[in-house]
């Protein structure tokens, strides 16, 4: 069995399954998407595993994530005779995620999809066959065998033409790394041992691999992919990185009604361009796109790229706990975790959260609720120093994020400060200190940066 996820408790529905590491979360691919990697080799022996209860456990972790576009990974490698499912039971499963009637329970989640919303005459069936299959982007397949093509023939017939352009086929995992970040995915070491015994018996057939130069320095006016701190050095010693502030202002004035803001993804083309111009220094101006979902997109892509969390990686094992507090402690435990956090990383975090606490006061029209923000931001915010996010890990990040917009006006009251180690019960009902406190005047454009509105909580805050 693989070596079982720390985070993962005797307490999960699935634990039976879930031990293994079958099914794992590894961060987003090139396009903003959700990853899902499937890995053959953990799979134990048939007599030892309950194939159905798989599928349940599979239903179960895509629910989590199919409402937003999403990607998967499938490691071939290590299916055999021994733990391999029968042909039954992949046709069983290929009909439930297409059956007719779907599951009624997910019925009263259609008010919440925005995008299924506007069609008050779609059916179950439609609800169903959306989540599942058509906001599924792409399907990798790693490892292939003459196994796999064969499966692909039975059920050819079954699988829709538009559904088939959606698969990949890899040889190597050297080829994921043009599609995915390569570095995020959690890989089983039996699956990376037999792809350098591929590579090293085709070693006749390639070419040596060159030798990797050095890495150049950023570009003075390098936006993505560096440090807060560089970016600070760079605009004059401004504390909210451009891109930030820039795609923050545009969706404050115009995209706050939007539904379904920041679960869309973008073309990677536009994206890859967007980031050259502003890496280069150059103006974006977001109007000529006619798609208010690509500055949201730019703006995920930015803190995803950062070479550090803005949470830190110190804060990683921290906000990992906060599941074990007391619901009624968990605000304090937030400030408290913030508390030890870089000066500059707290203002930018605030910055941040103060505008998704407003996107969320919002709901009504955008149908994005703090616990939606919390799902697609979660990653984006904090993720482990080595490898990514495991699955169990998910709902203390999300939580964590969720408390962070909820209460934002709570957790980020002034006057305290990071560092700080008292915390003043009487301050923390008080309001968050004005942002242009802390964050200069433009001098390049002589603009000022927006100020968070500090609107008040919803009346009717859920307890925690």
């Amino acid at each position: 069995m693989a070596d079982q996820d720390p985070a993962l408790s005797t307490s999960h529905p699935f634990y039976d399954v879930a031990r293994h590491g079958i099914l794992q979360v590894a961060g987003d691919d090139r396009f903003g998407r959700r990853v899902v990697t499937f890995s053959c080799c953990r799979m134990p022996p048939s007599h030892e595993l309950d194939h159905q209860r798989l599928l349940e456990y599979l239903k179960y972790t895509l629910d989590q994530y199919v409402e937003n576009d999403y990607t998967i990974i499938y490691f071939h490698y290590g299916l055999n005779s021994r733990n391999k499912p029968s042909l039954g039971w992949l046709q069983s499963a290929y009909k439930e995620f297409d059956r007719k009637d779907g599951d009624l329970t997910l019925w009263p989640r259609l008010v919440s999809n925005s995008r299924l919303k506007r069609s008050s005459q779609l059916s179950l069936r439609k609800y169903w066959d959306y989540r599942y299959k058509k906001n599924l982007k792409a399907l990798y397949v790693v490892h292939p065998t003459s196994f796999i093509k064969v499966l692909w023939n039975i059920f050819k017939p079954l699988i829709s033409h538009k559904f088939g352009k959606k698969v990949t086929y890899f040889n190597y995992l050297s080829e994921l790394h043009e599609h995915l970040k390569y570095d995020q995915l959690i890989i089983p070491p039996e699956v990376l041992r037999y792809d350098e015994k591929l590579q090293s018996l085709h070693e006749g057939r390639t070419p040596p691999p060159t030798k990797t130069p050095p890495p150049r320095p950023p570009l003075p006016t390098q936006q993505f992919g560096v440090s807060l701190q560089y970016l600070k050095d760079k605009n004059q010693g401004e504390l909210i990185p451009p891109v930030l502030r820039f795609t923050v202002t545009y969706l404050r004035e115009k995209g706050l009604h939007t539904e379904g803001l920041f679960r869309r993804s973008a073309s990677v083309q536009t994206v890859r361009e967007i980031q050259r111009l502003y890496n280069q220094g150059k103006p974006v101006n977001f109007d000529n796109y006619g798609d208010i979902h690509i500055p949201a997109v730019i703006l995920k892509t930015f803190l995803r790229e950062l070479p550090q969390p803005l949470l830190t990686f110190q804060a990683y094992e921290q906000i990992l706990g906060i599941t074990c507090v007391e619901s009624s402690l968990r605000v304090t435990r937030c400030r408290q975790i913030l508390r030890s956090l870089p000066e500059h990383n707290y203002i930018v975090l605030r910055y941040l959260m103060g505008f998704l606490h407003a996107v969320s006061q919002e709901s009504i029209f955008n149908k994005m609720n703090s616990s939606n923000l919390a799902c697609v931001f979660g990653l984006n915010l904090i993720w482990p120093s080595q490898g990514a996010s495991s699955l169990s890990a998910l709902v203390p990040l999300n939580l964590f994020t969720e408390l962070l917009i909820e209460y934002y006006e709570k957790i980020f009251s002034a006057p305290e400060a990071p560092g700080e180690h008292s915390l003043a019960p009487q301050q923390q009902g008080s309001r968050a200190a004005p942002l242009q406190e802390a964050v200069p005047r433009t001098r390049a454009t002589g603009l000022t940066k927006p100020t968070i509105p500090l609107s008040p909580l919803m009346a009717a805050r859920r307890r925690l």
